[in-house]
């Protein structure tokens, strides 16, 4: 796991202030996010301390927050490990994705010019993260993309919800043989999604929309199918 900066009591969202544990889950799970920790990985709490620079409680409570989020699991002898997900987890967040994706493009004429702007960025940021060959941050950037999608909505909750799912779909993700060419191919389709909602054609986002999420959900089951029968 890599190194953060020191975990402290600081503002959290809507002006909470952040536990130490709060922000070293957090820490946790962006290390998830970006695939730094892949499914199966241990958590030990003494470690986690050491390199977050907190006490081993806070740890503890840090990954049963992991655990709470579905981000990783705990087991009598093995402890904290990260979450592998099964197939019918990831139809179950498909499922999910479906809702709150088309419908914040269904809702996006209400949405403010920065969240526009911020939609347009995300997406010129994952072409150049692809175009210059940064693999292990292709995937993070493509679910940046649909986290913008979803603040279309202008709904925190939803947001805050989405990011608990991006996090899950990463340790999906991560079992892929060749994640980089699985994630390359999805970029240009985030392109072309993005200029018809930027256009105002909605009706036609929400059907490349569909398209996508069906084609995504297909080839990421199938992997996880092909990973199990690998392991068994």
């Amino acid at each position: 796991m890599t190194r953060s900066t020191t975990a402290t009591d600081a503002p959290g969202k809507g002006g909470r202030r952040q536990s130490a544990s709060d922000a070293v889950f957090g820490a946790l799970r962006l290390q998830i996010l970006r695939g730094e920790l892949k499914p199966g990985t241990r958590l030990i709490d003494a470690t986690v301390a050491v390199e977050q620079k907190v006490s081993r409680n806070t740890a503890r409570e840090a990954l049963r927050l992991l655990v709470a989020d579905e981000l990783a699991t705990w087991t009598r002898n093995l402890g904290y490990m990260v979450r592998s997900l099964s197939p019918n987890d990831v139809r179950n967040l498909y499922q999910a994705r479906r809702v709150i994706e088309i419908g914040a493009v269904r809702q996006s004429a209400n949405a403010p010019d920065e969240h526009f702007v911020a939609l347009e960025k995300v997406t010129e940021h994952a072409e150049a993260v692809l175009a210059a060959g940064a693999w292990s941050g292709v995937g993070t950037a493509s679910l940046n993309f649909h986290q913008a999608i979803v603040r279309l909505a202008g709904s925190a909750t939803l947001d805050a919800f989405f990011e608990k799912i991006a996090a899950q779909l990463r340790l999906a993700f991560a079992v892929m043989n060749n994640e980089a060419k699985f994630q390359a191919r999805w970029i240009p389709r985030d392109r072309e999604i993005a200029n018809l909602i930027l256009s105002g054609n909605r009706a036609e986002a929400i059907t490349e929309l569909e398209r996508y999420l069906v084609d995504s959900e297909t080839s990421v089951v199938d992997a996880i199918r092909a990973a199990e029968r690998e392991s068994a």
